[in-house]
C-alpha cells in the first residue's frame, strides 16, 4: 500500500479537527447495528462456518478445559495432527482467547469473534488514512466497506481467510508507520502483525504477504512515505524497521508454517495443477456484482442462481460456490471509483498508484486461466501451487474497492478533483451506463434471465444515484464545524446501502436450530444416542468409531464437538495415506459423497473391522450406500426420523494383541486391496518390514481357545494413550489409531519402536508378561526431526 506523496495534507490537519474520536465512534456503533442480526444470535454463520469451524473451536475450547493438549484430534481421520491443520484455530489469538473463557463457546460468540476481527482491521484501516491525512469521513466509508463489503459480506463462513483479511490493514498500517518514521519497535509491531496475518497459512495470508512485501517495494523504490532521500537512503532508512519486522515475524510464525508444510508433503494435497487451480477461477461476468449486489440471485432463495458457473449462463468448467462469485462492497466508493478514478483519471495519482496497480494485479489473479497472466502468477509466485481457488483473491479485490474508493472519496471531499471536461464527463456517464444498464441487460439476456435482472439493477441504480447525491451534500458539509455533519452523513449511507444490499441471506446467514447437533448441550436424538452407546462400550480395549454418513453438510465432524471418533470427516486436508486406505474426501454430507475403494470396499471389510467402526448413521437405507455390507452382522438398531442407526458387530477393539506377522509392500496393498491369504485382523498384522528374530506367520498364538495376551485401555488423552498389557507369550500390541512419525512409544518407560502396522494403524513389539505400553505426541521434536532429514538428504542429492 501506498504512503503518502510529498505534499499530502499532514496528520495534524485531521487531528485538529476533532473528529477522530466521534469517528471512531461512529464505527463501531454502525459496527453494532451491521454485525447485530449475528452477534445477537438471531442468525448464525451457516455453511463453513458451522460444518467445520465451529467444531474446530469447541475441540479447541473442550480439550483446554480438560488440561489437556489440542494438538492431536483423535476425533476425526482416525486421528489427525490438528497443531498442523492451518484451519484448527489454535494459532489464532482471538479464538485461542474465547477457547480460554468460554469452555463450550456459543454460534453467537464465534460470530463475535470473527465480527470483532473485522472491527479490528476496519480501525486500522481508518488509522492508515488518518496518519495520511485523508478526510475521515472517507476513512470511515473505507472502514465499513472493508468490514461488511466485497468476500467479508459474502463469504463470512469461510472464517480462516475472513480472519486472514481482517489482519492485513493491521499489518499494513504498522508498517506504514515503522517506515516513514524509520522506527525500530514499529517495525517489531509490524513484522508481528505480518507474522499474524501468515499464521492464516491460507490464500487470503499469502496474498497478504505479498501485500506488505510491495509496499516495502513501492516505498524503497519510489519514496513513498520516505521523503526524497535517494535510493541509498531510503535503503538505509528502511533496514532497521525490517530487520526488527522479520526478527519478530519469524517468531510468531515459523513453527505454524514448517508444521503445516510437512502435514501439506504428507497429505493428499501437496500442491495443486494448473487445471485444478483453473477451475476454481473467478469468471470474468462475475466483476459485476462489485456494482451490482446479488444480480445472479446469489442472497435470494427466490430466484434459481444464474450466474457463472450455472447451465444457465452457459458457464459449468469452474467450481465455485454461487456465493464466492459476489463482492458487492458499497455504492460509495464504486461511485468515486468510476466517476473519478476512472472517469476523471484519479487511478493514476502518485499516492494511490500502487494501490490502483495491485488492485488490477489482483483482477487478474482471482479471474486465473481467464487471463493470461495467472500462469505467470502460477509458474513464478511462491506458494500459488498450494492453492486451488484463485477466486479467493476477491478478498483483496474487495479490500483494494475500500481503499481506492476511500482515497477517491477524500479527494472529492477534500476539493482536489480537477474539473470535468466535456469529454471526462462524456466517459464517467458512459461507464456507468455501461455497468449499471448494459451489463446486466446483456447478461440477462445471454442467460435467459432477464427479468430476474431487473430488480437487482434497479436497486443498485437506485443507490448509485442515492450515493452520488450524498457525496454531493457531503462535500459541501466537508470542512469546518459541519464536518461531523459529513462524516455521519457518508458513514449513515455506507451502513444503510450494506446493511440492505449484504443482508442476511441464505449464503451468509441461517437460524441457529438448523445446526442443532453442533451445540454442545444439543437434544438431537441421534448425537444423544451415540454418545451414549459409545460411552457404553469404552470398556477394555475398546473405544468404538463412528460414521456419520450423508446427515448433512453440518455433521461430519459433529464427533469434534461431541467427544467420540469418527472414522471420516470434513477437512479438505487428508493424511494421503489414510486417504488411499478409506476412499476419504473432503466430506459425506451427502450419501452419494460417501465413496469406497479397493481397500475399503464395504463397510463389511478388513479395513472396517480394523477401523473398530461400530455405529454407522445415515439419512437412507444403508444399501444404498453400501450395497454390499453383510446385513446379517451390521443390523439396524436405532431410527430417529429418517436417521438410520447401524451397529457393526464385527468391529474390533481400538487396542488388539496379536502374536502372528506376515510382510507385505504397503504401496501395493493401499492399491490393490489384497491382503495376504487368510489374513485374519483379530490375530495377526501385516509390516513391511519384520523385526529381528520374527519370522514369517511366527507365533501362531497357540489353540483357538488360548488367550495368548490382553490389552486394556487404561488412558486415552488427545496427545497420549496408555496401554496395559498382559501377555502369556511375546507378540504385537496394535492401536488402530493412525500412524504418524510425530507420536512416540514406550515400553515399560523405556523409548520402543512404533511400527506402522496393516498399513496405516501403530504398532509395538512386546515380550511375555505384563507391561505399560505408552504412546505419546511430540510434534515439535518430530517436526524438527522431520527438518533434519530432510535437509541431509538435500545435501546427499
Amino acid at each position: 500500500m501506498t504512503a503518502p506523496a510529498p505534499g499530502a495534507v499532514p496528520a495534524a490537519r485531521a487531528g485538529r479537527t476533532g473528529l477522530t474520536t466521534l469517528t471512531v465512534l461512529t464505527v463501531c456503533g454502525l459496527w453494532v447495528w451491521l454485525a447485530w442480526p449475528w452477534i445477537s444470535g438471531a442468525w448464525t454463520v451457516p455453511w463453513d462456518a458451522k460444518a467445520h469451524f465451529q467444531p474446530q473451536l469447541q475441540f479447541l475450547a473442550g480439550s483446554l478445559s480438560r488440561g489437556e493438549s489440542p494438538f492431536w484430534n483423535p476425533n476425526i481421520f482416525a486421528g489427525w495432527p490438528q497443531v498442523a491443520d492451518p484451519q484448527s484455530l489454535i494459532f489464532v489469538p482471538a479464538f485461542v482467547l474465547l477457547a480460554l473463557v468460554n469452555p463450550a463457546p456459543s454460534f453467537a460468540a464465534m460470530d463475535a469473534t470473527v465480527y470483532a476481527s473485522l472491527l479490528v482491521g476496519a480501525l486500522s484501516l481508518f488509522v492508515y488514512f488518518r496518519d495520511r491525512g485523508w478526510h475521515q469521513a472517507a476513512g470511515a466509508v473505507a472502514a465499513l466497506s472493508f468490514a461488511f463489503g466485497g468476500s467479508a459480506a459474502w463469504r463470512i463462513q469461510h472464517t480462516g481467510q475472513v480472519i486472514s483479511y481482517a489482519a492485513i490493514p493491521l499489518a499494513m498500517m504498522l508498517l506504514a508507520r515503522a517506515l516513514e518514521r524509520r522506527s525500530l519497535g514499529w517495525g517489531l509491531l509490524a513484522g508481528a502483525a505480518a507474522g499474524v496475518l501468515a499464521l492464516g497459512r491460507d490464500q487470503i495470508a499469502l496474498l497478504g504477504i505479498y501485500l506488505l512485501i510491495g509496499q516495502v517495494v513501492a516505498a524503497v523504490l519510489f519514496g513513498d512515505g520516505m521523503g526524497a532521500r535517494g535510493l541509498g537512503g531510503r535503503v538505509a532508512g528502511a533496514m532497521k524497521p525490517l530487520s526488527a519486522g522479520a526478527v519478530a515475524g519469524l517468531a510468531v510464525v515459523v513453527v505454524p508454517v514448517v508444521l503445516t508444510l510437512l502435514l501439506a508433503a504428507e497429505s493428499n494435497r501437496p500442491e495443486i495443477d494448473y487445471i485444478g487451480a483453473g477451475r476454481g477461477s473467478l469468471h470474468p461476468a462475475s466483476l459485476i456484482t462489485a456494482v451490482i449486489a446479488d444480480l445472479f440471485g446469489q442472497g435470494d432463495p427466490n430466484v434459481h442462481f444464474w450466474g457463472p458457473p450455472s447451465a444457465a449462463f452457459g458457464v459449468t468448467d469452474i467450481y465455485l460456490a454461487q456465493n464466492m462469485a459476489a463482492f458487492y462492497a458499497g455504492a460509495v466508493p464504486i461511485v468515486a471509483i468510476l466517476m473519478l478514478g476512472l472517469g476523471r483519471g484519479l487511478l493514476a495519482a502518485r499516492e494511490i498508484r500502487f494501490a490502483a496497480v495491485m488492485a488490477l494485479l489482483t483482477v487478474f489473479y482471482a479471474i486465473g486461466w481467464y487471463s493470461p497472466v495467472f500462469t505467470l502468477f502460477f509458474d513464478w509466485l511462491p506458494g500459488v501451487k498450494l492453492y486451488r481457488r484463485p477466486a479467493d483473491a476477491t478478498f483483496l479485490l474487495g479490500f483494494w474497492i475500500a481503499v481506492l474508493g476511500g482515497y477517491l472519496t477524500h479527494r472529492w471531499l477534500d476539493g482536489t478533483v480537477p474539473p470535468a471536461g466535456r469529454l471526462a464527463r462524456a466517459l464517467q456517464w458512459g461507464l456507468a451506463l455501461v455497468v449499471l444498464v448494459a451489463l446486466p441487460v446483456a447478461f440477462g439476456l445471454h442467460a435467459d434471465r432477464l427479468t430476474e435482472a431487473v430488480k437487482p439493477t434497479a436497486t443498485a441504480i437506485l443507490f448509485f444515484g442515492g450515493a452520488l447525491l450524498a457525496l454531493e451534500l457531503a462535500r459541501r458539509l466537508a470542512r469546518g464545524r459541519a464536518a461531523l455533519l459529513a462524516v455521519g452523513l457518508l458513514a449513515g449511507f455506507t451502513a444503510a446501502d450494506l446493511r440492505w444490499n449484504n443482508a442476511p441471506n441464505e449464503s451468509t446467514a441461517y437460524p441457529p436450530a438448523t445446526f442443532e447437533a453442533l451445540k454442545p448441550d444439543t437434544s438431537d436424538p441421534t448425537i444423544r444416542f451415540l454418545k451414549e452407546r459409545t460411552r457404553e462400550t469404552a470398556t477394555g480395549p475398546r473405544r468404538d468409531r463412528v460414521e456419520l454418513a450423508g446427515l448433512g453438510f453440518h455433521w461430519p465432524n459433529a464427533g469434534m464437538v461431541h467427544g467420540f471418533d469418527t472414522v471420516l470427516g470434513y477437512n479438505p486436508l487428508r493424511i494421503d495415506t489414510y486417504q488411499a486406505a478409506t476412499a476419504a474426501q473432503d466430506t459425506i454430507g451427502l450419501p452419494d459423497q460417501r465413496l469406497f475403494n479397493a481397500m475399503f470396499p464395504s463397510y463389511s471389510s478388513v479395513m472396517g473391522r480394523l477401523l473398530g467402526l461400530r455405529y454407522i448413521a445415515a439419512n437412507v437405507p444403508l444399501a444404498s450406500i453400501d450395497p454390499r455390507y453383510d446385513t446379517g452382522r451390521i443390523v439396524e438398531i436405532a431410527q430417529f426420523g429418517e436417521t438410520r442407526i447401524y451397529e457393526n458387530r464385527d468391529a474390533l477393539p481400538r487396542a488388539l494383541f496379536v502374536t502372528r506377522a506376515r510382510q507385505a509392500d504397503f504401496a501395493r496393498l493401499l492399491e490393490t486391496g489384497r491382503w495376504p491369504e487368510g489374513f485374519d485382523p483379530a490375530r495377526e498384522i501385516v509390516l513391511e518390514r519384520l523385526p529381528a528374530g520374527v519370522a514369517e506367520g511366527a507365533r501362531d498364538g497357540g489353540s483357538a481357545t488360548a488367550e495368548p495376551g490382553r490389552v486394556v485401555i487404561a488412558a486415552y488423552h488427545n496427545t497420549e494413550v496408555v496401554l496395559e498389557v498382559d501377555a502369556a507369550q511375546a507378540g504385537f500390541v496394535v492401536l488402530t489409531d493412525v500412524w504418524h512419525r510425530w507420536w512416540r512409544a514406550e515400553l515399560d518407560g523405556r523409548p520402543a519402536e512404533m511400527l506402522k502396522a496393516d498399513a496405516i494403524f501403530r504398532a509395538v513389539q512386546v515380550p511375555a508378561g505384563r507391561h505399560t505400553l505408552r504412546f505419546t505426541f511430540h510434534p515439535f521434536a518430530g517436526a524438527w526431526a522431520d527438518v533434519v532429514e530432510r535437509l541431509a538428504r538435500g545435501r546427499k542429492g
